[in-house]
């Protein structure tokens, strides 16, 4: 990533001017967030103004040296928020805190509280100083994501090896990663082995083993040895940088309680400028104290009111939440999702790829004596393995390549297939050693004139030699061994209905759910099937609890769109998962799910106690003020204390 001097000044769009929330985390703004945040400048007119005010308080002096010096602390220490206020009003915006803080610094130097004056923008702008800390560290998190982006690719050219832009390098091209280096670009591994670091994108602490043939993807470190990639993907289409468009429009869809706050604090400030204006004028028309005593409440009663540790500890709660979730490898697209999964009732799983493995294997074999068409000499059992892998080998179908696993196991020797045909569905028909072999269903058997096939069995696949049932292979799909634990810790959570919707055989379906410990099993179904019961078990939980949809790829795309919170297992690799989920479990590990709405939970307890936290102190030193018995410092300490006490919660959301 280059080193840009526009990146340094970045705009600010949020009302509270120069505080780091109104800075979006994005690619241009990751060099910033890196950088140290501690503003040296700010830091040193602080103390400046401090020192002048209290040279001005403790030192006697004639009173036109003292207020000149007042008034020079005064701006050396709140231009910015002077300033802020002034284009702000000049924009139509008045009700923010800037404007709270100008009026009750400048109320108080027209009282004649000149060092309360100096003091209301000397904490403030401590405290946006430490806020701003608090909340680039919060988004450190995401920085370090926005590192798994490399800015340079070698490729292999006419003249040697260059270093160039990952943006300008061609599909098919052949990269060059030496060890340290981050892959920049998707691809396939063609020359080297080495082990890759891919915490950056799963969150996984164990190293890959990459070897010649692996997919590997942009944003991988390679820790041993050199290797070479053929790249598949272009720079913008890469894992890294989906992952990293995923992340920065994150923040832009809130949550239904950082919207509260939204509306909250735009009908809240003129409330208390209204109240504030009513405490100055109406007591002392009614004969209670002076003006200048109510006049000087009012003034506490705007600083107490600044809503400043709602406006940036809520977001930053969520902020934290999200960025916690990215360290375990769970991408969170926005804290509206966070806030959804929070209130998970109900899951509804797919099967293969989420609850399995997808992985088939064979399980049993069972043969029985068939014999050649023109003798009755029976084929051993080895001798059957052998042809059925032999004639589905060239097959590309997983149940054809366990087969072919399952008879290399059982030292079976396999033959070269001739007059190979597939029908899609249905099965492989070949000659094999001078013998026509049929493998697949028992419909596809019956279809081409096999004799003495059986009834259907689930999870069966038929073998037929010369035209004579010979032989029948049970495969399953290896269910996860995280699976049962993962749903048992899932009820310990909350959630109290789990589904399994697939389009695989009831029997199967059910057969699997019981070894799971799935409450409720549904098969056979096709993707608008899957799409009724979803909603229908949407209907039949009472909100505002949720539902969520798990699956692994495109074809769960209509389910995970549909549920309040779509999560694709493993989908760092598809486009299509990554836009219909709402969370990616990126290294495909079932028992990240129980962390994830550990997480989302966590987050939404810490945005409620900073809720409860800042409107009950603030409310109860409001009630002060109103009956004059608060003074400037308690103000002071209602709106930067509880400010920074909020923001301090707020960080535990990123410890997850």
């Amino acid at each position: 990533m280059t080193q840009d001097t526009k990146y340094d000044t970045p705009p600010h769009t949020h009302e509270c001017g120069d505080c780091a929330c109104s800075q979006p985390i994005s690619l241009e703004t990751t060099q910033r967030v890196e950088r140290p945040v501690w503003p040296v400048r700010d830091i040193a007119r602080l103390v400046i103004a401090s020192l002048l005010t209290a040279v001005c308080v403790f030192v006697e002096m004639p009173e036109l040296i003292a207020l000149a010096g007042f008034i020079a602390a005064y701006l050396l220490a709140g231009y910015r928020i002077l300033w802020r206020t002034a284009t702000n009003l000049a924009r139509g915006k008045i009700f923010d805190e800037n404007f709270l803080m100008t009026v009750a610094s400048l109320g108080a130097f027209l009282i004649g509280e000149y060092a309360e004056g100096v003091a209301v923008l000397i904490f403030f702008s401590v405290g946006m100083v430490l806020q701003n800390n608090a909340i680039a560290r919060a988004k450190r998190s995401i920085a370090a994501l926005m590192d798994i982006r490399p800015d340079r690719a070698t490729i292999r050219t006419a003249d040697g090896w260059q270093s160039v832009d990952p943006a300008d390098v061609p599909i098919g091209s052949i990269v060059q990663v030496k060890p340290g280096e981050r892959i920049p670009l998707d691809g396939v591994v063609t020359s080297g082995t080495s082990y890759l670091d891919t915490r950056a994108l799963t969150g996984e602490g164990v190293p890959r083993t990459c070897t010649p043939g692996i997919e590997v993807l942009s944003g991988f470190v390679n820790l041993e040895s050199t290797i070479e990639i053929e790249t598949t993907a272009a720079f913008a289409d890469s894992a890294a940088s989906r992952i990293l468009d995923l992340v920065e429009h994150a923040q832009e869809k809130k949550a239904t309680t950082e919207q509260f706050i939204t509306r909250f604090a735009r009908v809240y400030t003129p409330i208390v400028l209204v109240i504030a204006a009513l405490v100055a004028v109406v007591p002392p028309l009614l004969g209670f104290h002076t003006f200048e005593y109510w006049i000087y409440n009012a003034l506490v009663f705007l600083v107490i009111s600044c809503p400043c540790a709602l406006v940036i500890s809520i977001p930053l709660s969520f902020f934290g939440g999200i960025g916690g979730a990215s360290k375990h490898g769970i991408l969170v697209k926005g804290g509206n999702y966070l806030e959804a999964l929070a209130r998970i009732e109900a899951m509804a799983f797919d099967k293969t790829g989420t609850i399995t493995q997808g992985n088939f294997a064979v399980t049993s074999f069972e043969s029985v004596e068939a014999a050649e068409a023109t003798s009755a000499t029976p084929i051993a059992p080895t001798e059957l393995l052998a042809l059925a892998a032999s004639a589905e080998s060239h097959s590309s179908h997983p149940i054809a390549t366990s087969l072919v696993v399952y008879a290399r196991t059982e030292g079976a020797t396999l033959s070269e297939p001739q007059d190979v045909t597939e029908r899609i569905g249905g099965g492989v028909q070949a000659t094999v050693d001078g013998r026509r072999i049929a493998v697949g269903s028992a419909a596809f058997l019956q279809d081409i004139g096999t004799t003495g096939v059986p009834a259907t069995m689930p999870s069966t696949v038929y073998l037929a030699v010369d035209g004579v049932y010979a032989g029948r292979f049970v495969i399953e799909d290896e269910v996860r061994p995280d699976a049962a634990n993962t749903l048992a810790e899932l009820r310990t959570l909350g959630v109290h209905d789990i589904y399994m919707l697939t389009g695989d055989e009831v029997e199967i379906t059910e057969a699997i759910a019981e070894r799971v410990g799935i409450d409720h099993a549904r098969g056979g179904l096709l993707p608008e099937d899957k799409l009724t019961q979803l909603e229908d078990i949407m209907a039949s939980v009472q909100k505002p609890a949720t539902v969520a949809a798990i699956g692994d790829g495109i074809n769960d795309a209509p389910v995970l769109s549909r549920a309040d919170v779509g999560i694709a297992m493993g989908g760092i690799g598809s486009d299509a998962t990554i836009q219909a989920a709402d969370i990616v479990i990126m290294n495909d590990d079932l028992a990240k799910l129980p962390l994830a709405i550990r997480i989302a939970r966590k987050t939404l307890g810490i945005a409620r106690q900073n809720i409860v936290l800042s409107l009950g102190i603030k409310f109860a030193i409001m009630g002060l003020a109103l009956f004059g018995i608060a003074h400037i410092w308690l103000a002071i300490f209602a709106d930067v204390g509880v400010a920074l006490i909020a923001l301090a919660n707020a960080m535990r959301a990123q410890r997850a």
